[in-house]
């Protein structure tokens, strides 16, 4: 009965977890206010947030379900133009019905997060049923084939891009959808359908043998994948000037890939960590124009060298285990 945790017990990591956020973000926001972090800061670390959930809803079909998939970037951009086409029409005045303003962003990112998911449904279906490599070449076409169809639809902008989009990711928006998805994640992964996702990942012939159905898991993480990557384009659509469909490119899906395998396949929180100095790798290097891209290569090689489990490997920090730790060196 002793080893049964009590109700004060179960409710503390939530309420540590709570105080954690709030402290981050008012300690951003107030740096925001006073100008310690100017504006051109403030859009690194907007980007970061959007990396995050990017990074984080790969991590579920690539870490935890053991799926290769190189088509995240195209849920984004699908994400992106939908969420983007949902804004522009109900800033208009032919809209059918009047939405307040501060409902129009929220819509039009469940919208694009929606369409995402739809789109990751529809390739999932056929998709899923293979492995390995040939799941990776039918994303990694899936990608292609969506950036391609974008850049010659006329709805979409085609090659000159989508104009007009109001911006709307500040770092409250970005800042909460970011704290959703990884709640989302963390609570699916360490539910009984995280656990039949783990299972598929360790041997998937086994879990099917002991009655996981395999195909409705791995299409179940495949579908919230895309779901928070179609939110997390929405983010990104309502950033820039100009929806560009080219940073939608293969060469996207695998930076998202390289934060995954970087943070570890596994781990939330190496995909938090990686999102984060991936992110702001690139900036720092800025100084070193000519050989920017060597260095941030070298540095990727090096990690992979003498960390190939990644930063984390499985590991998941939380500030409730650090606060444990704390109390037990103190009653020590």
């Amino acid at each position: 009965l002793n080893t049964i945790p009590t109700f004060k017990q179960s409710i503390r990591p939530y309420i540590v977890n709570i105080i954690a956020v709030l402290a981050i973000y008012f300690l951003f926001q107030s740096l925001f206010d006073d100008g310690t972090i100017n504006r051109y800061y403030q859009g690194i670390i907007i980007m970061v947030g959007i990396n995050i959930i990017l990074a984080t809803s790969l991590n579920l079909t690539i870490g935890f379900l053991g799926q290769l998939t190189l088509g995240h970037a195209g849920f984004m951009s699908v994400g992106a133009y939908s969420s983007a086409l949902c804004s522009l029409y109900l800033k208009s005045s032919d809209a059918f019905v009047s939405i307040p303003v501060d409902l129009q962003f929220p819509i039009a990112l469940a919208f694009g997060g929606l369409i995402a998911a739809i789109f990751g449904l529809l390739i999932g279906i056929p998709a899923l049923r293979l492995r390995g490599d040939y799941l990776a070449i039918i994303t990694l076409g899936f990608g292609e084939i969506i950036r391609t169809v974008i850049l010659n639809l006329e709805f979409t902008g085609g090659a000159r891009g989508l104009k007009g989009i109001p911006f709307r990711s500040d770092f409250l928006y970005v800042f909460v959808v970011m704290v959703i998805t990884i709640y989302v994640l963390w609570t699916l992964i360490h539910s009984r359908h995280g656990r039949a996702i783990k299972s598929i990942r360790e041997d998937e012939i086994a879990a099917e043998a002991a009655g996981v159905k395999t195909i409705y898991y791995k299409l179940q993480a495949f579908v919230v994948a895309a779901l928070f990557a179609g939110i997390a384009g929405g983010l990104f659509a309502h950033k820039p000037i100009i929806l560009d469909a080219t940073k939608y490119d293969f060469n996207r899906s695998i930076e998202i890939v390289v934060m995954v395998v970087l943070g570890g396949m596994g781990s939330i929180t190496g995909s938090i960590v990686a999102a984060i100095v991936l992110t702001i790798l690139p900036e720092l290097l800025r100084d070193f124009a000519e050989y920017r891209m060597v260095i941030y290569a070298a540095i990727l090689i090096a990690f992979m060298i003498f960390k190939p489990s990644g930063l984390f490997g499985h590991y998941e920090f939380s500030p409730n285990k650090v606060i444990n730790y704390i109390v037990r060196k103190v009653k020590k």
